[in-house]
């Protein structure tokens, strides 16, 4: 399986609403693809309050390097992925991306 890690450091200006419309975007996008095991993200409720400003994250889960490669190129995905930038203090230094493979145990 392969985890999808997105974290935000977005503008002061930008709102919950575009960040959730943004968000709901990609679930709707990663339920009619195949390979998508889960999406998940929100904004930090962490009680460690060391996000450094990257209040906002989502993850998905793929069930292979080729399905997450297919996500990336979809064009969707990059329509709300350029809105994701736009809105992220600095554009693209404002996101983080990890893509973790965990093998079964």
């Amino acid at each position: 399986m392969i985890r999808h890690i997105v974290l935000t450091r977005f503008k002061a200006t930008a709102t919950e609403e575009q960040i959730s419309d943004i968000y709901a975007g990609l679930q709707s996008l990663t339920q009619s693809m195949e390979g998508v095991i889960n999406f998940g993200g929100g904004r930090s409720e962490s009680p460690e309050n060391i996000e450094r400003g990257y209040k906002h994250g989502f993850s998905i889960d793929f069930d292979s390097w080729d399905h997450l490669n297919a996500y990336a190129i979809d064009e969707v995905h990059k329509a709300l992925g350029a809105r994701l930038v736009a809105l992220a203090e600095g554009g693209v230094d404002g996101v983080l991306v990890l893509d973790i493979e965990f093998k079964p145990a």
